[in-house]
């Protein structure tokens, strides 16, 4: 974690992680949860305000760190009241975080790359390529520089990236969230998406205790495959023999996430196989309206289709919800994402 002028960015750095930054510059181990309190607690946005620490260590700290708060460069506001926030990251590249205000919560959307591997062809975010993962402080940061950050009651990992494939930095992440030393919130406040790469999938549920939310988008594995390249490495039958060795009836919840398209994956046969491909799963299926874009060949499903397959589900034993649009006047809906600057 390297700031711009070379130093080391406090933000994102683990109590372990400034353990054994206070460790090299000879400070007591104690500083390391002073500094933690700064940082997470109190979100200071300098040294210097860190009044226990002596003058001589803020001197020192300031030498070698700094906090690593970057303030987005552009906000956007949807007529249904969600922001879209643009901030710059490494090497001129730019992500998107969008905040979504609803009656009694406020969930932030974050992103852990910028751009993604993962090509899927509905995906605007997958079309733009691969520029790099995101850093912790990163992360943290959409969180902390944004004037919302009080009225949070949740944070889902669905922005631009795909977690899995920067496990280390976002399991990092929801440490600082989840730790008593850090932001102290519960798990179930957060979830975090994949599309099914199996390792990372494996090590987040054995690590975390976060929710999960994986991409689904179509129950037959051909015509997955050409929704999603990931099928060919790690087909849907694999994640889901993985995720039948965790118990999901406790508080940790399991959702897949479901987009509609238009004659390809939103008839009854599709339902039947998806209620088949999850059956004894303790979960839940969450539509999505596609999204439609110049990028992407695909058209929405019509809204009786939709309800038509949402009924399906929930007569069949599914939880199954629609998720409503938030954002999408203002490209920050699910799918649309692509840090465009």
């Amino acid at each position: 974690m390297k700031g711009s002028t070379g130093t080391s960015n406090l933000l994102g750095m683990t109590l372990a992680q400034l353990q054994e930054l206070c460790a090299a510059e000879g400070f007591p181990r104690f500083t390391a949860k002073q500094i933690c309190d700064w940082l997470y607690k109190k979100r200071v946005d300098s040294i210097d305000a860190m009044t226990n620490l002596s003058l001589a260590q803020r001197a020192r700290l300031n030498e070698v760190a700094h906090i690593g708060r970057e303030t987005p460069v552009r906000c956007q506001v949807s007529k249904d009241g969600t922001k879209k926030y643009l901030f710059p990251v490494f090497d001129g590249h730019f992500i998107e975080a969008v905040y979504i205000p609803e009656d009694d919560r406020a969930t932030l959307c974050v992103s852990c790359q910028v751009g993604c591997k993962m090509g899927c062809r509905f995906c605007v975010t997958g079309q733009q390529g691969f520029h790099g993962s995101l850093s912790a402080g990163d992360i943290l940061n959409q969180l902390f520089s944004i004037p919302e950050f009080e009225t949070l009651t949740n944070v889902v990992f669905m922005g631009m990236g795909e977690p899995m494939d920067n496990l280390d930095t976002v399991l990092a992440a929801t440490e600082i969230m989840t730790a008593t030393w850090g932001l102290g919130w519960s798990p179930k406040r957060i979830t975090v998406s994949t599309v099914g790469i199996i390792p990372g999938l494996k090590r987040f549920l054995d690590e975390s205790q976060c929710h999960l939310a994986v991409s689904l988008h179509n129950p037959v594995p051909q015509e997955r495959l050409q929704m999603m390249p990931v099928q060919k490495a790690y087909p849907l039958n694999e994640v889901l023999k993985l995720l039948r060795q965790y118990d999901w009836s406790g508080q940790r919840r399991l959702s897949f996430e479901y987009t509609m398209f238009r004659g390809l994956n939103d008839d009854q046969a599709h339902a039947a196989q998806l209620v088949e491909a999850l059956k004894g799963l303790d979960c839940r299926v969450n539509l999505i309206r596609f999204h439609e874009s110049e990028e992407a060949p695909y058209k929405t499903s019509m809204p009786s289709t939709i309800a038509a397959f949402q009924s399906y589900l929930n007569r069949s034993g599914v939880i199954c919800t629609l998720r409503a649009s938030r954002g999408q006047d203002i490209d920050a809906a699910c799918g649309l994402l692509a840090g465009k600057e």
